[in-house]
């Protein structure tokens, strides 16, 4: 098989195996020749299963030949984060101080992809426990960037973006906490959708269970639908997963923009973001006018940063579940982990409650504003790249592991749709991220959205550099 196959979207891939034109063994058998030959430079897998992938591309291949009903993703390879359980494998959540944990389920998403056809090769890395926005951990070392291997891809489902974005897979399953699968999609110029909150089943229980979703990362949004499709709907493991019907999101990728009511705002009122990054979004405020949008700049979205609360939550949670750890062994830990884990243990029970209320409230001023736009854009995240290794931005040292994000982690605290796609490159050559973020249930309007505005933009505008031969 030629390179040209890694860039190939996962919907030609698809059509391909129908036809017998490509065979998923050897799809899967490029996937995890990548995989490996990558780990010195990329180091995006934490554990690789040629074994099984193989066999059960050799079933897929099969069921192809034999004329066999083919699911929605059949014979394409796909990983898994680290923060969801694959049944028989390791399950560490990025951290040594669950090193040799291991799963006796798969999670329902990675359960679906299977059931639909699709070859997981690996699963991908992680910052511990997803607690920090960048590609790194004491477990798995450092995941670099396929733009420029000195920069982080983002996180925390870190290994999922910088496999896409090198071409190894078609796409992943990443998990989004605060942002955790846009982030890395605006780091590595892909696009990425968190559903509804409760719309992909989270099981086993996460340790973050109000904030957490399952989600796909892709190299375009019409990809990142197909694998949604796949995997989105109803299971009675998860207490709140949505009953209702999935929303037709491959339809929705090949609808028209034409009178949508589009929100833009650049700051969301707190944010601090570069000049080019303002650059870039302004642009891509600019392309949704000339779609047909109705474009408002919304200077303020929010009263307040709701980083508090978000930080209430999703860090006492996790603290929770490492209690142990963090009293008896906190060596193991990553040491930025640890420091912010503590002070969210020591909340008093009258504040973690005003928090709960304040979330509330938040949830219902999001709704208010939704009865007026359809949809709110903005940035992903306030800088276009971070060195490999660090956790904060310079200049942005007064925040703490996730708050310098700004951007992303109000909208896991209301629990609606947020997408991520590529808004364009910076001057230094790295991509860009723009948010599109929908009224709750209607993740059909984010990838419609999204869709549109990729279809807009030069061919491969979204690809990093192919002279990368250490990729």
């Amino acid at each position: 098989m030629s390179a040209e196959f890694d860039t190939l979207s996962a919907l030609a891939l698809r059509t391909l195996v129908a036809k017998r034109e490509v065979s998923p063994v050897e799809l899967t058998r490029r996937a995890l020749d990548r995989a490996i030959a990558t780990q010195p430079t990329l180091n995006a897998f934490f554990v690789i299963l040629e074994e099984e992938a193989m066999a059960a591309a050799r079933v897929a291949e099969d069921a192809v030949m034999a004329g066999a009903p083919l699911g929605l993703i059949h014979g394409l390879p796909f990983s898994a984060k680290d923060l969801m359980a694959v049944k028989g494998v390791r399950y560490a959540s990025g951290s040594r101080a669950m090193a040799d944990n291991i799963a006796d389920v798969d999670a329902p998403a990675v359960e679906r992809a299977k059931a639909e056809g699709g070859i997981l090769i690996g699963k991908t890395t992680t910052s511990e426990f997803g607690c920090k926005p960048i590609g790194d951990s004491p477990l798995t070392g450092i995941t670099r960037n396929p733009w420029n291997l000195a920069m982080t891809p983002g996180g925390s489902s870190a290994g999922a973006a910088a496999s896409v974005a090198a071409g190894i897979t078609p796409f992943a399953l990443g998990t989004d906490g605060g942002g955790s699968i846009r982030i890395p999609c605006a780091f590595s110029g892909l696009a990425g959708l968190k559903g509804q909150f409760g719309r992909v089943p989270v099981w086993p229980t996460s340790a973050t269970p109000t904030l957490a979703h399952v989600g796909p990362i892709a190299r375009s949004m019409t990809d990142a639908a197909l694998l949604f499709s796949a995997v989105a709907g109803h299971d009675r493991r998860d207490p709140f997963a949505v009953a209702g019907p999935v929303p037709d999101v491959m339809g929705a990728a090949r609808a028209s923009v034409a009178g949508m009511r589009v929100a833009y705002s650049p700051t969301f009122g707190y944010a601090r973001p570069a000049p080019e990054v303002i650059e870039a979004t302004d642009r891509a405020a600019r392309t949704f006018e000339a779609l047909g949008c109705h474009v408002d700049q919304v200077d303020q979205v929010f009263d307040t940063d709701p980083a508090d609360l978000w930080t209430a939550e999703f860090y006492a949670g996790v603290g929770t579940r490492l209690r142990d750890v963090l009293e008896n062994r906190r060596d193991l830990l990553d040491p930025a982990v640890a420091q912010i884990l503590m002070p969210a243990l020591d909340q008093e029970m009258k504040s973690y409650y005003a928090s709960v209320f304040a979330r509330y409230a938040l949830r219902e001023k999001m709704r208010l504003f939704f009865e007026r736009y359809d949809l709110l854009i903005s940035p992903v995240l306030p800088v276009s790249a971070l060195e490999a290794g660090r956790n904060l931005p310079e200049g942005l040292e007064d925040r703490n592991l996730v708050s310098w994000v700004f951007y992303t982690y109000p909208f896991n605290l209301t629990g609606q749709p947020a997408g991520a796609v590529c808004a364009g490159l910076s001057p230094d050559g790295m991509p860009i991220g723009l948010q599109i973020v929908g009224r709750s249930y209607c993740e059909d309007d984010v990838v419609r959205a999204a869709a549109a505005f990729e279809r807009a933009q030069s061919p491969g505008y979204n690809r990093p550099p192919a002279d990368r031969p250490s990729v």
